[in-house]
């Protein structure tokens, strides 16, 4: 009466991947946009191609990396199955990077080399600002209107990484329990490694083996120092995209360091504001910000000796109001690499921070 359910699959798919992607799906306005710039990107995919072996196609291989960044999982993860439930998003990475549903997915060793030639040539970073200089991007983009603000991205070290600079041994550690002579190091025994018991660590005194570039610092007093980077980005207020970025040393004067490189980048002689929080509150940084035609929309550090360095001609307009409430949005950044992009902790040292890490963190 019920009959009888057949569960075997069919031995050929005729159905293109094409037809499996609705026509509505905002990924596809992603992929005309990133095939524009990619376009243009061909005389030097060229010239990347007479070096190299051509395994791995530069242009797809540039795709891949953006589908491996993340910067494709939120659209693809959310509007992917939401649009239709039983589409596999496996489909959507295919599609994006031009590989049919029958096509071997390429060897990692592969994949690892042609990534490792087009970092070295900065192709990803000219990638972007070709993709940033398309006409239906460009409206997106205020030219007057910033903000800026760094975050502690943990190195891909630990403290079992850290020596002296000197090169000299610590001292013997105390005793570890209680009674006269209890624990006490044999003469001539060095310290465990990692123990750094009764040791003040500081940057003039030790740094990692593993990542010496490297340096230790932490979010607050209520966390612990560990070796970081600070990483820097400068968003564009009308829509929050993220329109540069650095990754320096985790120095006390890094974020304001990096915000004048920043803002000093940004094209055009024009007036600009540029949003930032209370660490930037003071004299020499407004003032450097001034002086290259950028008004310091600055939160007010009241509590900070000798005043605010933002006074009411400044504080009164409308338009530092606006400043101030729309900085948030680049908290979202922050959260979203460490949460999701894969950067709460680095997976690079020094050796190969370059233009690697730039660009991964702009993703």
């Amino acid at each position: 009466m019920r009959g009888h359910q057949e569960r075997s699959g069919s031995l050929f798919s005729y159905v293109s991947i094409e037809e499996r992607i609705p026509a509505s799906h905002p990924l596809r306005r992603i992929r005309k946009l990133a095939d524009q710039a990619l376009d243009r990107l061909n005389p030097t995919f060229c010239d990347l191609l007479c070096r190299g072996r051509p395994a791995l196609g530069a242009a797809r291989a540039t795709a891949a990396g953006l589908v491996a960044a993340g910067v494709l999982r939120d659209s693809i993860g959310a509007a992917a199955f939401g649009a239709a439930p039983l589409q596999p998003a496996i489909s959507l990475f295919r599609w994006f990077v031009g590989l049919s549903p029958d096509d071997p997915i390429w060897h990692p060793t592969t994949f690892t080399k042609n990534r490792e030639r087009l970092l070295n040539d900065d192709v990803m970073g000219r990638f972007l600002e070709k993709l940033m200089g398309a006409p239906e991007v460009k409206p997106l983009l205020s030219d007057e209107h910033f903000s800026v603000d760094g975050t502690l991205l943990q190195a891909c070290a630990s403290h079992a990484s850290l020596e002296r600079i000197d090169g000299q041994e610590d001292p013997p550690p105390p005793p570890s329990g209680p009674g006269e002579g209890f624990g006490t190091p044999k003469p001539g025994k060095k310290r465990a490694k990692g123990d750094f018991r009764s040791i003040k660590l500081s940057n003039k005194t030790h740094r990692s083996s593993v990542d010496p570039d490297a340096l230790l610092a932490r979010k607050s007093n209520a966390h612990p120092a560990q070796p970081s980077y600070r990483g820097h980005v400068l968003m564009d207020n009308r829509h929050a995209l993220i329109v540069d970025c650095r990754v320096t040393q985790a120095t006390g004067t890094g974020e304001r360091d990096a915000a004048k490189a920043m803002a000093a980048d940004i094209p055009g002689a024009h007036q600009k504001t540029l949003g930032a929080d209370k660490n930037y509150d003071t004299r020499g940084f407004v003032a450097e910000m001034r002086r290259i035609a950028v008004t310091p929309h600055v939160a007010q550090n009241t509590s900070r000796p000798g005043g605010s360095a933002i006074d009411g001609r400044t504080a009164r307009h409308e338009g530092y109001a606006k400043s101030i409430n729309a900085r948030r949005g680049i908290e979202k950044v922050f959260g979203w690499i460490k949460q999701w992009g894969g950067l709460r902790q680095l997976v690079l040292t020094s050796r190969s921070i370059g233009r690697e890490l730039r660009w991964d963190f702009i993703y």
